[in-house]
């Protein structure tokens, strides 16, 4: 360690004494810039106790001085990972943008507490500077997304490290069917769930069907069927590596004669959508594919068609559904109306029912 670096000299903590006992506002704003010198360019030589009276100094220093002097340390330290932690809680927690901003969006010497304390009481300006940190938890991003506006929440979908938890994802899907700009971003994102990516399609490819429709009534029929064999290609190249592994491993149970309605339940409970999607479609006789659209339309009735084609009991049913409910979001439904419902469904019907929907589709039974 470079001891003549480590210490100030004699004169500059003469000079600090005195502009901190009764130096002018300009006096202590040209000794701030001098020690920000000396620590900036010294950083990396300073031990843990000559941080803490650096940390000290800079508290006192930055009392009654004018905004830019703040704004300007808080750009000269926010890059610093071993920067004072005190006085870069003081400058994010400062009202000002200016002074707040660079520390916000870039110190990783802020604290994670500190980070959401602001995120949640501060206004938008403070909120879209944290969405740009290099690295953004699911605790953080669920305050951005529930308090951002527009301008936050696609910044924070858009910050590649940024962890967006399931809470997050279903309610940014659920505000995407009404923009489009923010329904392309999180289309993007790598890490977007299959179950998320396959109901943004959805809705996207309705909302795509309406506004062609509307502009050529007499094409109506012929657009609707280009967008869904649009829609069918964008859910083959959104397979995913974990969606292959899923369903090959429910087709190996169903070649061995292992898969059963005890293990669809299971997969249900444990929140696997791919896995349980694929053994519905197995035990019903149906391709994933039409398995996926009808566990995915916003009302169950497919769910329960599915269900009662492959004979399975109510509490398979309701496992199923309340997977499904927790995934998109939505609504919680009357089980006790769905229970009833499915009773009183007809197997006989329920294949009629699932004939016409593959007709539709335009696609058949499995081979």
């Amino acid at each position: 360690m470079r001891i003549k670096s480590a210490r100030p000299s004699e004169n500059l903590l003469e000079e600090l004494q005195s502009a901190l006992s009764h130096g002018t506002v300009a006096r202590r704003v040209e000794t701030l810039r001098r020690v920000t010198d000396l620590f900036v360019g010294n950083a990396v030589d300073y031990s843990d106790d000559h941080i803490r009276v650096f940390d000290d100094v800079f508290q006192c220093l930055v009392e009654q001085i004018e905004t830019s002097a703040k704004a300007l340390l808080a750009d000269r330290l926010a890059p610093i990972a071993a920067a004072p932690p005190k006085i870069i809680r003081t400058l994010a927690l400062d009202e000002v943008i200016e002074v707040s901003g660079p520390v916000l969006s870039k110190s990783e010497r802020l604290d994670e507490a500190t980070l959401i304390e602001i995120a949640r009481t501060r206004g938008q300006a403070h909120l879209k500077a944290i969405s740009l940190r290099r690295i953004l938890s699911e605790a953080l991003t669920d305050v951005l997304v529930a308090r951002g506006n527009e301008d936050v929440v696609q910044s924070t979908v858009g910050n590649p490290g940024a962890r967006l938890s399931e809470e997050s994802l279903t309610d940014l899907v659920i505000r995407a069917e009404r923009d489009d700009d923010l329904a392309s971003c999180i289309g993007l994102r790598p890490d977007l769930p299959r179950h998320h990516y396959l109901k943004l399609v959805a809705k996207a490819s309705l909302s795509v069907r309406r506004k062609l429709a509307a502009t050529h009534p007499e094409l109506a029929e012929e657009v609707s069927s280009v967008v869904q064999q649009a829609a069918q290609r964008v859910r083959a190249a959104a397979m995913t590596k974990q969606t292959e592994m899923a369903r090959a491993l429910v087709k190996s149970l169903h070649d061995d004669g292992r898969l059963n309605e005890v293990q669809v339940t299971a997969f249900a409970e444990q929140g696997k959508f791919d896995e349980t999607n694929a053994g519905l479609a197995a035990l019903a006789g149906v391709t994933v594919e039409t398995a996926e659209t009808m566990m995915i339309e916003s009302r169950t009735e497919g769910v329960l068609i599915l269900a009662k084609v492959a004979g399975m009991q109510w509490p398979t049913v309701r496992a199923i559904i309340t997977m499904r409910e927790k995934l998109s979001g939505g609504p919680q439904t009357d089980m006790l109306t769905l229970r009833d419902a499915y009773e009183a469904l007809r197997s006989s019907t329920a294949q009629q029912v699932l004939r016409f929907h593959r007709m539709q589709l335009g696609t058949t039974a499995p081979a």
